[in-house]
């Protein structure tokens, strides 16, 4: 798939017109081209065969000439007109968040900024801090930022990672007689970023499997081609290694390089105390093998229940699988409905009907509409009195549509002074009330969300730290008084399925679950193909050991009346 290519140039063009002083409207069109061809799951090839590159929301007849243009030709014009005259490391700055491009500007043009080693020269010797408009503390953010985009640089996101891993696996077992075959390392364990990518194949023929493998359609270089092992560089500068094992291998073999490596060397140590050995190759007493076909064969000899991947971190999950006693994660089967997706009354481009379609199709028993509030001016903010022609239009129908419920809702702003976009006989009138935070990320934010919290109609808040995995670390807040709060008002938090988010993050996720606070894994969703990221929602989940009981949209819809009903009860 070529989607992620695309959206990166689109992204890189709209960074550097801006950097160039271009119009506004020039570079959001680019910067939400770039925003939706990242989001799709399907293949753009496919769209572009299918000659409907412009039904894609937001691409026009213009932005379609140029994907054309790379389809065909492997060249976009204007991406080069563009880039041509900015410097390589220039470019890179771009993506350092508290950098903005006006900054990065006048630092190129005042002291000769034009890559990263500039950038900290500038900010060492404090020359950066003393350009007009600058001081010591926008240039401490700029240093944060600087970190933020280090730890990050060479990690792939889940969004990228899972569809990418699941083309692959179905093209090979399209093509070869592969029997088990499962993706390893931390995309098992379903890590928000991940580093190379491993699949594990079982297999006798490892030489065939492989010489398959490295001439896959997504191959833009093989690294290495071997009977046990291949390697290769996919579009988008990734790496994918295969593994072939043979049968008697597969098991501890998946075991092993699914990882986490402290959670290996402990099983290691429990193995070594009883006289067995653990290898890629099996479980062994002396020189016979135990098990190793299976993964669960590994667990079994250590008196061990089989562990899932998600939480295989050496957080205690393996005392917990000594007594036999691992908590039932979520599934992805076990989410009902999903409270916080857009539609096109605001900034999403899909009708309510269409969305209640496709939950019903995805077996969900109810869907939010939550749009954004009047004060959101940039995502199309919905007015009272179109609030109103919506709640008419979700009652219709609810009317026409079976098996599934469509409840009103909104994503209501919390503003600066900490109020909410819709004075409180509006919320009143919503079935579901999620809050969020979208501006004024360094303006008393922990006071904001506790006021939000206390008002009797919120019931969840949205992405409650605020963080942008690839761009931001998110709000200046404290989550401990956040979390507090949350518990003692009885407001659920929200884990973001948006691949960019999943925020809460799994480590605050557990943290709230273990103070009681209820969780809802919600996609956010703007297009259908949004409505897929709730599974990366589900992996946060289960990586925080949240069982169903711990997530609203497990439940059924009357419980989940009941929930907001206690609230509103206790602090009305």
């Amino acid at each position: 798939m070529k989607n992620h290519i695309i959206a990166d140039m689109f992204e890189k063009m709209a960074a550097v017109l801006e950097f160039k002083g271009e119009m506004p409207f020039k570079v959001n069109a680019y910067r939400k081209a770039s925003r939706v061809i990242g989001d799709l799951q399907v293949d753009i090839e496919q769209i572009w065969r299918q000659g409907r590159l412009e039904d894609i929301p937001g691409i026009g007849s213009g932005l379609a000439k140029k994907i054309d243009e790379f389809l065909r030709t492997g060249r976009m014009t204007k991406y080069e007109e563009v880039m041509a005259d900015v410097p390589p490391g220039l470019i890179e700055l771009l993506e350092i968040q508290n950098l903005g491009p006006k900054t990065l500007a006048l630092a190129h043009e005042k002291l000769q900024v034009n890559n990263l080693e500039d950038l900290k020269r500038v900010l060492a010797d404090g020359s950066l801090a003393r350009l007009p408009g600058m001081g010591a503390k926008k240039a401490e953010n700029i240093i944060k930022g600087i970190e933020l985009y280090e730890r990050a640089k060479g990690r792939i996101s889940l969004g990228i990672a899972v569809p990418l891993v699941e083309e692959i696996i179905t093209q090979l077992q399209e093509r070869t007689s592969v029997k088990r075959i499962s993706p390893a390392g931390s995309l098992r364990r379903m890590r928000e970023t991940v580093g190379d990518i491993d699949i594990l194949v079982e297999t006798e023929k490892g030489a065939e499997i492989i010489a398959e493998f490295v001439h896959l359609p997504q191959v833009t270089r093989v690294l290495a081609a071997g009977d046990t092992k291949g390697s290769i560089i996919v579009e988008g500068e990734i790496q994918v290694d295969l593994r072939a094992v043979r049968p008697e291998s597969y098991g501890s073999a998946l075991q092993y390089f699914t990882g986490s490596k402290a959670h290996n060397i402990h099983l290691r140590e429990i193995a070594k105390k009883r006289g067995l050995k653990i290898s890629e190759y099996g479980i062994f007493c002396g020189k016979k093998q135990l098990g190793g076909s299976k993964e669960e064969e590994i667990y079994e000899n250590l008196d061990l229940v089989w562990i899932p991947p998600e939480i295989r971190e050496d957080r205690g999950e393996i005392e917990r699988a000594a007594e036999h006693n691992l908590p039932n994660l979520v599934s992805l089967e076990d989410i009902a409905g999903d409270l916080h997706v857009h539609s096109n009354y605001s900034d999403a481009s899909i009708s309510i009907e269409e969305i209640a379609r496709k939950a019903k199709e995805l077996g969900y028993s109810y869907i939010a509409i939550c749009d954004h509030s009047q004060s959101a001016k940039y995502a199309r903010g919905v007015e009272v009195e179109r609030s109103k022609h919506k709640w008419q239009e979700i009652k219709q129908l609810n009317t026409k549509i079976s098996g599934i419920t469509i409840l009103s809702g909104t994503e209501v702003d919390i503003l600066a002074d900490g109020t909410l976009d819709y004075p409180d006989e509006i919320l009143a009138q919503m079935d579901i009330v999620v809050a969020a935070i979208h501006s004024g990320f360094k303006q008393r934010v922990t006071e904001r969300l506790i006021a939000a919290m206390q008002n009797p109609y919120v019931n969840i808040i949205a992405h409650p730290t605020g963080r942008l995995i690839s761009k931001r670390e998110g709000y200046e807040v404290d989550l401990d008084a956040v979390l507090r709060v949350a518990a003692q008002t009885g407001t659920a938090l929200e884990i973001n399925a948006y691949y960019d988010r999943l925020d809460l993050s799994d480590v605050n996720a557990r943290r709230a679950a273990d103070m009681g606070i209820k969780l809802a894994i919600n996609t956010d969703a703007h297009l259908l193909e949004h409505f897929r990221m709730m599974r990366l929602g589900v992996g946060v989940a289960r990586r925080a050991w949240l069982e169903p009981k711990d997530v609203l949209n497990t439940w059924p819809l009357e419980k989940i009346r009941q929930f907001c009903q206690q609230k509103w009860q206790k602090l009305k």
